[in-house]
């Protein structure tokens, strides 16, 4: 194994109201940035003349756009409704844009009706610093008390129903109302103004789409898109769901390795892969991380590196990189093994992901993009570029 193994690091970036810069980001010994149009509504056409100013904005850093984060789906292609087939077509052609101005890597995911979910954005750990948490009572709160979704106690255990009770009873009128906000506001990069009345209008229409019929639309997306991926060279990442299991009353299908070996086999092709996030598998103890990268290597397009503590009552927080349940050492051994086969076009990105917010950070004001401060993140970096090159050296040095 050579210094061409090493993954390319790179940082998440969420454009120009990101109070992360570009110059920070370059300054963390960056690479690439994972970054996205957010300011294009979802189902909406990206044209040449957007991605060209994206593409050249980075290069006045000396940066690359190393991979889309994220080529959103819009809700009416999950749920196959409303102006699908149009938002299918400027998906196509969104595609063919991003290859034509050399941004061929695409991440996506299929989670329904919400992104990723957390019940608190700033848990304080005993060091001062602050992590995102997920605590599966406090978000009954937000399902049982505030959303009222019928049959929700279905999906709780005695013991949630009673904690999600005392916890709302807890809170005052300010407290239920900045917790809704947190929950539906959550996206990072772009704020999607939902309500509570728009989301249970959301929600209606999973309606009858169970998993079976969720993973047929996922089917048919990738038969609408995998085609043009592969005539123009691009390769689309699929995202883990995060957490991974079902959530709201809606199915999860990007939450294990069963469900990632049907993804690449429903249409079989280099350009149908996916982004490996060992923060959102991690979440599941049955998740074997290293497994998955052994055996799925070559459906792996990009990296995403962080890791979780699980709790025995269903909580889990954001462990530091290095911490957690996750295995990230012999996760990064696989990786480096993997990216070592792969051709000089193809090699892996990697971005630490969700960072603790830690130090000066603390001291500024809060940043819209939770998981997101740079000074968290940075850490973490610095500490998977050591781990590589320890496990580099060592392969050399045996």
């Amino acid at each position: 194994m050579n210094s061409d193994a090493m993954l390319k690091e790179c940082f998440r970036w969420f454009g120009p109201n990101d109070p992360v810069s570009l110059q920070d980001i370059r300054q963390c010994g960056c690479m690439g940035v994972f970054t996205s149009l957010h300011h294009i509504p979802y189902g909406e056409l990206w044209t040449r003349e957007e991605v060209r100013k994206r593409v050249d904005q980075l290069a006045e850093y000396g940066l690359e756009w190393s991979a889309v984060e994220s080529l959103p789906i819009s809700e009416a292609i999950r749920t196959r409704t409303g102006d699908f087939e149009r938002h299918l077509e400027n998906y196509r052609k969104s595609i063919e844009n991003l290859a034509a101005e050399g941004v061929p890597l695409i991440i996506y995911n299929f989670m329904p009706a919400l992104d990723w979910v957390r019940t608190d954005l700033a848990w304080k750990m005993p060091d001062g610093s602050e992590c995102l948490h997920f605590d599966p009572a406090r978000f009954g709160v937000f399902e049982m008390h505030i959303l009222k979704r019928p049959g929700a106690e279905k999906d709780y255990t005695p013991a949630q129903i009673a904690k999600a009770k005392a916890m709302f009873d807890a809170m005052d009128e300010a407290e239920r109302a900045k917790f809704e906000k947190a929950i539906l506001d959550v996206f990072p990069g772009v704020k999607m103004g939902v309500t509570l009345d728009s989301f249970r209008a959301m929600l209606a229409k999973y309606d009858g789409i169970d998993e079976a019929k969720l993973r047929e639309h996922y089917r048919l997306f990738l038969e609408a898109v995998v085609p043009t991926a592969e005539r123009v060279g691009a390769r689309l990442a699929v995202h883990p769901d995060d957490p991974p299991f079902p959530i709201l009353g809606l199915a999860r299908i990007a939450s294990t390795e069963s469900d990632f070996r049907q993804i690449v086999e429903m249409v079989p092709s280099p350009a149908n892969g996916l982004c490996f996030c060992t923060g959102s598998l991690s979440a599941r103890g049955d998740n074997d991380l290293t497994g998955m990268v052994q055996r799925l290597g070559k459906h792996i397009h990009c990296v995403h590196l962080r890791s979780v503590q699980r709790n025995p009552d269903g909580t889990f927080y954001e462990a530091a990189h290095m911490e957690g349940c996750a295995n990230i050492p012999a996760v990064m051994a696989e990786l480096l093994k993997l990216n070592d086969t792969k051709p000089a076009d193809a090699k892996l990105p990697m971005r630490p992901d969700h960072g603790r917010r830690l130090l000066d950070d603390l001291k500024k004001p809060v940043n819209p993009n939770p998981g997101y401060d740079c000074l968290g993140r940075m850490k973490g970096l610095a500490e998977l570029r050591g781990l590589m090159h320890g496990l580099v050296y060592a392969s050399q040095n045996k």
